[in-house]
């Protein structure tokens, strides 16, 4: 290893910059000075993710793929692929976060936000540019700790703080299962290298314990992904967390978990992929299922969307079971889309929490069109999306994933996905029942301005779910970059 390896950590490197001049401008900067840190903050961070996708379509950055520091850090053109699907999403929760950042509460603390964002996302980076077993570890705990902060932030409210508890108690014991599981992995297969683990287990075979031991590595993983039964955390958690803080839970911390599985399941377990077909299998059917029958007994809407959020998670799943180039493709693809979904319907939840005192329950949105009915516009592009509704991106995100599960024989899985997608429009609807048919409440949210950053957020997310699923040439080029097909 030389220093040459470094400059294979553009984005990391940046991000590293970018936190140490965040950190100094908060500890150091006047108080006349940080009146402007939110938007020197976001202005960085936009500039920042830019670069990222400069770096991933400048033929000179781009390269089929680099391992380095002793082959544990691996870089690909893929790879910075979704390093930019997290820094979209990380802007989007920023530009967000604006208008609770403002509040009594918060401003004094607002440099802290930002600064525990992007270590936790310097881990998720790692996690996904890991090669090495350990480094995927590192880069869990190195996401999951901060968010636990995150997750506490209004530490003066008794479910923030019940959030960053119960975050704490769910990340450690999946640390510690995936810990336990790599021990077993080790002991059979001598290596934490995915390339070395997988040249041994295509010469050894599997037995039990390597069995056992890729079963609690995927339960660890399950957890960061709130499949079922690893979900129980989730909608408590979704419901106690600051909104801003939620959304990026439910896009950024389950994307680069599902980018993290994906490698570790085709450059390590692919001998394997007979046994764990079959247990992936019943999960995604389980955990689409559950995840929308509980949906339609909330009355919370990010209790609501904690659920909605699982049964996409079972959609994801659908790709990885393709185990294709294809397949991959649909499950990045459809994160890509999910990211607009979820963070259009949080910006609006946002945008309106910050109105009525916190208050979420699905009924605070009763005749949302009467009073702000562009909000209720974008909440309904949202949910449509989530649900698959046609000319919406997220009619094509499911498309794709459909058919590259339906091209490897997946046809009953296929079916029942179907069949639940006809379950999630109808719990959308209550959403689109809420702000169009029912008439406010007494104390309903009045006609308000939105916050300048959240139209923004908002408008782009509109601009996503409008325009990607008919420009064909983002599916082609996310294949084309990853694998090499269109």
């Amino acid at each position: 290893m030389d220093f040459s390896n470094f400059l294979y950590l553009g984005q990391e490197i940046g991000l590293v910059v970018l936190f140490v001049i965040l950190f100094l401008y908060d500890v150091f900067g006047s108080e006349k000075g940080k009146k402007y840190f939110q938007g020197t903050a976001v202005t960085l961070f936009a500039l920042f993710t830019v670069y990222g996708f400069a770096e991933a379509c400048c033929p000179a950055f781009q390269c089929s793929s680099e391992a380095v520091f002793g082959g544990m850090f691996i870089r690909s053109n893929l790879t910075v692929l979704m390093k930019n699907i997290l820094n979209v999403t990380t802007l989007m929760v920023f530009l967000q976060a604006n208008g609770w950042l403002k509040s009594k509460e918060t401003a004094v603390r607002q440099g802290e936000f930002y600064t525990v964002t992007l270590i936790t996302l310097l881990g998720m980076y790692l996690m996904i540019s890991a090669n090495n077993f350990m480094l995927l570890y590192i880069g869990m705990e190195t996401a999951s700790l901060p968010l636990a902060c995150l997750c506490a932030y209004n530490k003066s409210k008794e479910k923030s703080a019940e959030a960053g508890v119960k975050y704490v108690f769910i990340s450690a014991l999946s640390s510690g299962i995936m810990l336990f599981g790599l021990s077993f992995l080790y002991g059979a297969l001598g290596s934490f290298y995915y390339a070395d683990m997988a040249i041994a287990l295509t010469d050894t075979g599997f037995n039990t314990l390597i069995i056992t031991g890729f079963v609690f590595f995927f339960a660890g993983l399950g957890f960061k992904l709130s499949l079922v039964p690893f979900h129980l955390w989730t909608a408590d958690v979704y419901e106690g967390a600051p909104t801003s803080v939620t959304a990026y839970l439910s896009v950024a911390s389950k994307g680069a978990a599902a980018f993290a599985l994906i490698f570790a399941l085709y450059q390590v377990f692919a001998p394997l992929q007979g046994v764990w077909i079959n247990i992936i299998w019943w999960l995604t059917v389980i955990t689409i299922t559950l995840g929308n029958l509980f949906a339609i007994r909330q009355t919370d809407i990010k209790r609501f969307f904690a659920f909605s959020s699982i049964s996409q998670a079972g959609y994801i799943m659908l790709g990885i079971i393709a185990g294709t180039s294809q397949g991959m493709v649909a499950t990045i693809f459809f994160v890509l889309v999910y990211l607009f979904s979820n963070m259009a319907a949080f910006g609006v939840i946002s945008a309106v929490e910050n109105q009525n005192g916190g208050d979420t329950r699905i009924a605070a949105f009763n005749g949302l069109y009467k009073t702000n009915p562009r909000l209720a516009l974008v909440m309904m592009l949202a949910v449509f999306s989530l649900g698959g509704i046609p000319t919406l991106a997220g009619f094509f995100s499911k498309f794709f994933i459909f058919m590259a599960a339906a091209e490897q024989g997946q046809y009953i899985l296929v079916f029942i996905a179907l069949l639940n997608t006809v379950i999630s429009l109808f719990y959308y609807l209550l959403i689109i029942r809420a702000m169009f048919i029912r008439e406010p409440e007494n104390d309903a949210v009045a006609t308000f301005k939105n916050n300048r950053y959240n139209n923004a957020s908002l408008l782009f997310c509109v601009a996503g779910l409008l325009v990607i699923g008919f420009i064909s040439c983002i599916y082609s080029y996310i294949g084309t970059i990853s694998f090499g097909v269109a």
